[in-house]
């Protein structure tokens, strides 16, 4: 089995939905200390006319060493509203804007305490629409009894133990040099990275925004287009 493991981000860009495609189980990474302004709370999308914008869920007040999971969602404003409202411009130039909308306001229609329960169901449903299968499961829900970690690079390889019938370990290339790939060998894992090739798409405009949302690549894309360019990647 292909295991792959990640921070539960917020509509992240295409690389991360490729390493969902290819591997069999994914696991939101939840039990670390939350780092403010990170991808976990919010992304970017087109602005109006040029250049790029934030998108993002507002979070209630936390403590420095708060862990990911425990990242609550400020609902006294109307953010959902707000990133409607931040992508409705898309309206005049994207093919699949009420596509993407259907999307985003079945994802909407539900109501979130934390950021970790959000992510997980935007997740979810956007695979849906484009075609992905591959299990999700929240780490701090998965009552998973893991050895001691003992270095940063021994989270996925003690949770890889844990599991069981875990063959492969796919990460995303920037971890080259994070992990040691001698302790997985030593445990019968084989240990791959994944160099997303990110593919130019018509965003009918003059300057191309490269790794933005997946909600800008579903805006301008059909579900077949975006699982071709989820397949063109290399490993390393």
């Amino acid at each position: 089995m292909r295991l792959g493991i990640m921070q539960p981000y917020f509509f992240p860009y295409l690389g991360y939905f490729s390493l969902i495609k290819h591997t069999d189980k994914f696991i939101l990474f939840d039990p670390v200390q939350f780092i403010r302004h990170g991808w976990i709370e919010r992304n970017r999308t087109l602005k109006q006319n040029e250049g790029w914008q934030y998108i993002q869920a507002p979070l209630v007040k936390y403590s420095q060493d708060t862990l990911i999971k425990d990242i609550e969602i400020n609902n006294s404003t109307d953010w959902k509203g707000k990133i409607l409202a931040q992508l409705q411009h898309y309206k005049k130039k994207s093919p699949y804007y009420f596509a993407t909308i259907k999307v985003l306001n079945d994802i909407f229609s539900e109501d979130f305490n934390d950021i970790v329960s959000f992510n997980y169901v935007s997740l979810k449903k956007v695979c849906e629409y484009i075609g992905i299968n591959t299990p999700i499961e929240i780490f701090s829900k998965m009552n998973l009894e893991i050895e001691p970690v003992n270095a940063p690079d021994e989270w996925a390889l003690n949770i890889c133990k844990a599991i069981g019938n875990v063959d492969e370990y796919w990460n995303p290339i920037g971890g080259t040099s994070f992990f040691d790939r001698d302790k997985y060998v030593k445990n019968n894992l084989i240990l791959k990275f994944q160099n997303m090739k990110l593919d130019e798409y018509n965003q009918n405009r003059d300057t191309f925004e490269p790794g933005l949302s997946i909600i800008d690549v579903m805006m301008f894309n059909s579900p077949e287009e975006i699982n071709r360019m989820l397949d063109n990647y290399e490993l390393v």
